[in-house]
């Protein structure tokens, strides 16, 4: 009996030995055959992303031409596109420029700045974000309109730097409306003030064009229409103080531009629905 059990034992240990030999083989011959394939799978994964990322521009061009194209056919005649390209990148805006898009909305003086430098020059450049009077010498020299002009000190600081380069520096005033207390703009009390006082009539370097706001952030379709309609009543209200070139409305964004087009909006600021999401 213990010779059979000690025979049992030998041929257990004489098993497990050759598994044991059979794992260090196949280990072996995995890691001397990677090292031959190992150049050509990455090879392979190389020519697959290429392709990928390949595929992926060719859709995303498609997408971008495709939806600069659907939002100018639904535009009535007068409504004019600002693609809103802030936080996107510059390929992004050359493939909407491709589509024939020329008019683009930033919020970042130092990127606009660069984004001016890196592309073709008849691109017209708006300024839409809250713009710091220490900012507004990087896109004096060639900004085609500031959209969010907001204080008396802002104006006075765009006139200084638009007179050192030389130049009229079309502007829209932009009014608070919104319930968001964070958003920018003239509380239009203190704005008339300031028109009716000539404040606009000693910036010669500043030519107003019009008005300039945004709408509370709610799915309440009514709150909205209200903040469009009063910024409607507000650029009627002002036409009195400047010339026939006090012409542009600028209201309505991705989520609401339509209901803005029912107010008389001249101009549309749309980002996500040409670029996608933002890249921050």
């Amino acid at each position: 009996m213990m010779k059979l059990v000690q025979a049992k034992a030998g041929a257990s240990d004489i098993a497990m030995a050759s598994r044991s030999a059979e794992k260090s083989f196949l280990i072996v011959f995995i890691l001397i055959s990677y090292k031959f394939l190992k150049p050509k799978i990455r090879k392979i994964g190389v020519i697959s992303e290429k392709i990928y990322n390949f595929t992926q521009l060719i859709l995303r061009k498609m997408s971008i031409k495709s939806q600069i194209e659907s939002l100018r056919s639904g535009l009535p005649e007068g409504v004019k596109l600002l693609a809103v390209s802030k936080f996107h990148p510059a390929e992004a805006i050359t493939e909407a420029y491709e589509a024939g898009q020329r008019a683009f909305g930033e919020s970042r003086p130092q990127e606009l700045k660069q984004k001016y430098e890196l592309l073709p020059k008849d691109i017209e450049w708006h300024m839409i974000g809250h713009l710091q009077t220490n900012k507004v010498k990087y896109i004096a020299p060639f900004v085609t309109l500031i959209e969010s002009l907001d204080s008396e000190r802002l104006a006075e600081e765009i006139e200084r730097q638009a007179a050192k380069n030389n130049r009229v520096i079309d502007c829209l005033l932009e009014i608070h409306v919104a319930a968001e207390q964070t958003k920018s703009g003239w509380d239009y009390a203190e704005l008339v003030e300031f028109v009716e006082k000539g404040g606009f009539a000693a910036l010669p370097h500043i030519r107003v064009r019009g008005v300039m706001g945004m709408a509370t952030f709610t799915d309440d379709k009514a709150v909205v229409r209200a903040d469009f309609e009063r910024l409607a009543a507000c650029k009627a209200d002002l036409a009195k103080y400047f010339s026939d070139e006090f012409d542009i409305l600028s209201m309505g964004m991705s989520d609401d531009y339509r209901l803005a087009i029912e107010y008389g909006t001249t101009e549309v600021r749309i980002g996500s629905t040409i670029f996608g999401s933002r890249v921050y």
